[in-house]
């Protein structure tokens, strides 16, 4: 599985990345305005920075809700570096943006997926990546993870070339049970990410040994 890290924070984005399993970055408007990007230019630099910081795909959202202007924004973010993925959000105008994109050579993350049919039909529209909010799934009542068992199951039976890319991820157990269901990717918070590294046991284990180590010196 494919470790994403959810944030526009260029620092967090480079701790992530210095751990050595990062895979590439999803971003949102919300994301870019807790940063205080503001401005086209602003934002449009802002990605190119961190393309340059991270080997790996860069999920970059249209803020238009219309195919026309969807297709023009993903244009101009699809020019800023090759791995960039024009995140399209999952409305019918969407859907016939991405099989634009996909004709004409620019990979697309469907993000605001909450039901096996709107995965499929961003899968069938040619969708790099669809993007189920599980986190958000959970606070309705729901428990999110199943909607990724269900997709896995689907695109597999289904020969699906869309990757599922696990989103709204809320703590480490979120990213163990993706795996184990069958993510293609996880996007998280870099605290959910360091939350992977903790156990009690580990820590009385290594302080265990560093007492030890004294005694040997």
């Amino acid at each position: 599985m494919k470790f994403f890290i959810d944030t526009a924070n260029l620092a967090q984005i480079k701790e992530a990345n210095d751990l050595g399993i990062l895979d590439g970055v999803t971003t949102n408007p919300s994301l870019m305005a807790k940063e205080g990007i503001k401005g086209k230019e602003a934002i449009l630099q802002h990605y190119k920075t961190i393309c340059e910081l991270v080997d790996g795909d860069i999920s970059a959202e249209v803020v238009s809700t219309d195919f026309e202007g969807m297709v023009a924004e993903g244009k101009v973010l699809a020019a800023i570096h090759p791995n960039i993925v024009v995140k399209v959000p999952m409305i019918k105008e969407g859907i016939k943006a991405i099989k634009w994109f996909t004709d004409n050579g620019i990979r697309t993350n469907c993000t605001l997926i909450f039901s096996a049919g709107q995965a499929i039909l961003a899968a069938k529209a040619g969708a790099a990546y669809v993007s189920p909010f599980i986190g958000r799934i959970d606070d309705s009542g729901w428990e999110g993870t199943e909607l990724i068992a269900q997709l896995s199951n689907i695109f597999s039976i289904q020969g699906f070339k869309t990757e599922i890319l696990a989103a709204s991820i809320r703590n480490p157990n979120h990213i163990i049970k993706c795996a184990e269901l069958g993510a293609h990717v996880c996007t998280c918070p870099l605290d959910s990410i360091l939350g992977l590294l903790k156990h009690p046991l580990t820590d009385i284990g290594l302080a265990k040994f560093l007492e030890d180590a004294k005694k040997t010196a």
